[in-house]
């Protein structure tokens, strides 16, 4: 009987736990998830860097993102090319950062890269617009969509120059003392929760 292939040499096993916060049994785990997802498309033979992609259409389609109001940024943020269609590369450093095991500083990180929906690096009152509104599913009014965004402004904008910069963020995640606990399922925000509530809502396990 002959050997079995190894889908990684152990040095690319090695490199995965050396860049993400998981074992190699769940570095196996997720590459057999990702597999699933295309399996005509994704080889189980990896030890010659395949250039192969997952299209985002089956990607948002997970349990963990399908009924994320963000997947689909979720998906551009860690996709390389800002498309949503992902390497392994990028699906494992998803999940990585998704993980009860993620320090809040990257969960913090990636979620203002995830809310920056111009991509600028700052979250305007545009991008709070899209976040709010995602977040309540439509059913707050363009006014109260509005109130909730300058309430936000008005309690995490530090240099008050009508913007988030990933710092003013980051502080305000300081301040949010239950920033990795999971978020039920998103509905009217009361304005004084505004802040917290946009935090939790990206850091489902």
């Amino acid at each position: 009987m002959g050997n079995k292939q190894a889908v990684f040499s152990h040095e690319q096993l090695e490199a995965y736990q050396d860049c993400t916060l998981f074992t190699r049994k769940e570095i196996m785990r997720l590459f057999y998830r990702y597999q699933d997802l295309a399996p005509q498309l994704i080889p189980l033979d990896y030890t010659s860097y395949p250039d192969v992609k997952v299209p985002y259409e089956l990607i948002g389609s997970m349990p963990e993102l399908k009924d994320n109001p963000f997947r689909q940024r979720i998906a551009q943020v860690f996709s390389e090319d800002g498309d949503g269609h992902m390497t392994f590369d990028n699906f494992l450093d998803m999940f990585s950062v998704m993980s009860e095991m993620a320090p809040r500083d990257l969960k913090a990180y990636y979620a203002f890269k995830i809310y920056d929906f111009n991509n600028d690096d700052y979250i305007c009152t545009w991008d709070l617009e899209q976040m709010v509104t995602r977040l309540t599913r439509g059913e707050l009014s363009a006014e109260e969509v509005s109130l909730v965004c300058e309430k936000v402004l008005d309690e995490a904008d530090g240099d008050h120059d009508g913007r988030l910069s990933l710092e003013d963020f980051q502080n305000m995640i300081l301040r949010a003392p239950d920033f990795l606990r999971c978020r039920p399922s998103p509905g009217p925000l009361p304005y004084t929760e505004a802040v917290h509530e946009l935090c939790l809502s990206f850091f489902i396990h």
